[in-house]
């Protein structure tokens, strides 16, 4: 495994296009609401990042090994969708969730960020996975320091996702992020303390905890 330990320039200029990508969602987020499209928010976003910020939307064709092409600036993913969504006619409506995830390249520099939205008032069960869900992401940041296994975050992660009868995704994770969209470590959600790589100075990665909302069931009980 190999990762890139940042200096204080590379760091400096990440937080510029972390601020960057962070100002985009804000930007966004007025234009969230009934009866609009995942494409025009999209259209939106791609234009205040190239024309109003002078960064480049990192997904916009980006394609890892065995994948096509990202066909659209940014991923909106709706209700059951996890990630990675694409961008098109889908049309809002009220009690909706949507995840917005942007990620904007600034000086060669990646800055990746998310964020759930509501449009209009949600139900009940998505604003309680939500708001847990913002949890683990807190739990896990503020659990970051030289000398910490990814285990240990990875459990701190579960184990509040799971004590409110939820369940991690474990097909996605974070990763190391710097002049590469995607570098090392893996970052899971999921694991147990004292496990895995121990952190350094210098490491950068995201944090992105996506959690289910699992159905239990039960077989009924025999018949007398």
């Amino acid at each position: 495994m190999s990762i890139q330990i940042k200096t204080a320039e590379d760091i400096e200029r990440m937080r510029v296009a972390g601020r960057l990508a962070a100002e985009v969602l804000d930007f966004i987020a007025p234009h969230v609401k009934p009866g609009v499209t995942t494409g025009e928010l999209n259209d939106l976003c791609h234009d205040y990042m190239v024309n109003v910020q002078k960064t480049i939307p990192a997904p916009l064709h980006y394609a890892p090994p065995g994948y096509k092409p990202f066909p659209k600036s940014i991923c909106t993913s709706v209700n059951h969708q996890v990630c990675h969504g694409i961008p098109g006619d889908k049309v809002l409506k009220a009690a909706d969730v949507l995840n917005i995830d942007i990620t904007v390249i600034k000086d060669d520099y990646h800055g990746d960020t998310s964020r759930m939205f509501y449009v209009g008032a949600p139900s009940i069960q998505a604003r309680r996975l939500c708001d847990t869900t913002f949890e683990c992401l807190w739990m896990g940041i503020r659990a970051v320091k030289p000398g910490v296994a990814l285990g240990d975050i990875g459990a701190l992660i579960q184990q509040h996702a799971e004590s409110h009868g939820y369940s991690i995704v474990r097909e996605f994770c974070g990763h190391g992020i710097g002049r590469k969209f995607h570098e090392e470590p893996q970052v899971l959600h999921y694991g147990r303390p004292g496990v895995g790589l121990r952190l350094q100075a210098g490491m950068t990665f995201t944090i992105e905890p996506m959690v289910n909302a699992c159905l239990l069931y039960t077989s009924p009980s025999p018949r007398d």
